[in-house]
């Protein structure tokens, strides 16, 4: 489990993040969705550590993150897997290369081990067959795995998804989410994910955290997130001509 409590977050005295309290259960898709500007990417990145915040505390596992040094943070680092927005690979590496590479940063496996987990890897993603390709020959969707199969090529134990679904056409960003449902379940992950795509949250979001003006405003699943009285969050999700229809309906 991941847990912020009662985290604040400034830049240059504007206030992004508002004593944000809430958890992350393992095994479950945890959905944080909100406007441009929420700061819900501001909190992804609190989480991760690529910012720092001003108040209140982090915790990976009764682990105090948000308190410890660089050095100490090392083994808890070597837990996350990270899926950036647009997939982020390395254009000088082909798909086994771009996937081996955490390998290469944080453990010392041999060149055999570090192969064999590449291959279960990219077998998982049903992209084995596109082992040996520089990302330029790829497709968006086999962009996407390829970032899934390198996310997940430590084994972690959280998994953290920017955006997923940004880019995709309809059909291919239905595989990716039932792609991040199937591998959160089948290891337990606690899998956290930023996105403004309503199909997602639909689809996969087992929990679901609204932020609103840099506080967390609703929670909730994609059970009840459609009959929710919440005025902010009924602007933001019935926004569109579907989303309206889905209401009606």
């Amino acid at each position: 489990m991941i847990k912020a409590d009662s985290i604040v977050k400034q830049f240059a005295g504007r206030i992004v993040l508002d004593h944000v309290s809430v958890a992350f259960e393992p095994g479950r898709t945890n959905l944080i969705i909100g406007r441009s500007g929420s700061g819900k990417t501001v909190l992804m990145k609190c989480l991760v550590g690529l910012l720092e915040v001003d108040e209140g505390e982090i915790y990976y596992n009764n682990r105090l993150f948000s308190k410890m040094t660089a050095v100490e943070r090392r083994p808890v680092r070597q837990e996350l897997g990270m899926l950036f927005q647009g997939g982020a690979l390395f254009d000088s590496m082909n798909v086994v290369e771009n996937v081996m590479f955490p390998l290469n940063m944080y453990t010392n496996d041999s060149r055999a081990d570090k192969q064999k987990r590449v291959d279960f890897c990219l077998e998982r993603v049903n992209l084995s067959q596109a082992a040996r390709l520089m990302p330029s020959e790829l497709s968006g969707g086999m962009v996407k795995r390829v970032a899934i199969a390198r996310a997940i090529s430590l084994n972690p134990r959280y998994l953290f998804c920017d955006e997923p679904n940004s880019g995709l056409d309809p059909q291919t960003a239905t595989l990716i989410d039932n792609l991040i449902l199937e591998i959160t379940r089948e290891s337990n992950i606690t899998t956290v994910i930023n996105t403004h795509d309503m199909n997602s949250v639909l689809q996969i979001g087992d929990h679901v955290h609204f932020i609103h003006e840099g506080k967390l405003w609703w929670q909730g699943d994609k059970t009840n997130i459609l009959d929710t009285e919440n005025s902010e969050l009924n602007q933001f999700l019935f926004s569109t001509e579907l989303t309206r229809r889905l209401k009606k309906n």
